[in-house]
C-alpha cells in the first residue's frame, strides 16, 4: 500500500456503478460515508485504504477507501 503524504493516498471523483457501489477510481467507498456525506462528483482525497472483503465487490474493486475528505482541486499540478 502506497503511504499517506498531505494530499492522502488517491485523489479522485466520487462515481457511481450499476451495482450502486461508490467508487473513486481503482477504490471503492465506504457506502454509508459516501451516501450520507458526500455526493456524485466530489472531488476526495483518500486518507485510509484498506482490503475489501465484501464477497460481492472484491473481485472488481480489490480496496476500500474507508477515510476520505473533501479535497482541493486548486492544488493539483
Amino acid at each position: 500500500m502506497p503511504r499517506e503524504t498531505k494530499e492522502g493516498l488517491y485523489r479522485g471523483i466520487i462515481e457511481q456503478d450499476a451495482d450502486g457501489n461508490y467508487f473513486c477510481g481503482p477504490l471503492i467507498l465506504d457506502y454509508k460515508l459516501a451516501k450520507y456525506n458526500f455526493k456524485l462528483g466530489d472531488y476526495i482525497s483518500v486518507k485510509k485504504v484498506v482490503s475489501n472483503t465484501s464477497a460481492k465487490s472484491a473481485e472488481k474493486y480489490p480496496h476500500k477507501g474507508v477515510k476520505f475528505s473533501l479535497a482541493d482541486k486548486r492544488n493539483e499540478d
